[in-house]
């Protein structure tokens, strides 16, 4: 989906990336095998996984201000669906080109 997107003109750029849990740093080189997305690891200090509220596999969307407003949980939401995939893409669009 990055690549779609950064294909096409927004408003705001949408990068995606992935936050680590804290506590979970051992599965980091695993998991960044094989995949381009920036991946990073949330910290005591940062807390961020407590401050979004975010449960696994949610894709929290944030505005230009990185106040969350939206998540996309992808367990209940399979990206592999068209649809769940097309919901996903259209909340970043949105969120890129807000309205005046």
């Amino acid at each position: 989906m990055q690549i779609e997107l950064d294909g096409e003109s927004h408003a705001l750029p949408i990068e995606i990336l992935g936050v680590n849990l804290t506590g979970l740093e051992s599965g980091n080189a695993a998991f960044c095998t094989g995949r381009d997305i920036p991946w990073l690891q949330d910290v005591a200090a940062v807390d961020a996984w407590t401050a979004w509220g975010v449960t696994l596999r949610d894709i929290v969307i944030l505005d230009a201000e990185n106040r969350v407003i939206q998540v996309f949980n992808a367990t209940a939401n399979n990206l592999m669906v068209q649809a769940n995939y097309d919901a996903l893409k259209a909340l970043l669009v949105a969120a890129a080109n807000p309205a005046p």
